[in-house]
């Protein structure tokens, strides 16, 4: 499953530190890895990943792919990190809070 999350044009982007340390905070280890397709960040004991798009280090946008093999699903911690970042999700239905 995939859920698209995204700060509000109104608001300046975030860091992809404030973004780690966010994630961090509700105890999830990440760790950002930069591929040549893209920015990924990676959830130590997980394998659902967070697609983020970075453009010299500022972001306003990822997509969180949820992995159904995770024992504990981390998408609520997930979404409670973005939600601390004033971020909001984006389905077919238009924007929504996460929190």
């Amino acid at each position: 499953m995939e859920t698209v999350v995204q700060l509000p044009e109104s608001e300046p982007p975030c860091t992809l530190r404030e973004v780690l340390d966010a994630l961090s905070s509700h105890k999830l280890i990440p760790r950002h890895e930069l591929k040549s397709w893209g920015d990924w960040i990676c959830l130590e004991d997980y394998r659902t990943v967070i697609s983020i798009e970075s453009v010299r280090g500022l972001t306003r946008s990822a997509t969180i792919e949820t992995d159904d093999a995770d024992a504990d699903d981390p998408t609520p911690a997930i979404l409670r990190a973005f939600a601390s970042l004033g971020w909001h999700g984006l389905d077919e239905d238009g924007i929504y809070p996460l929190s």
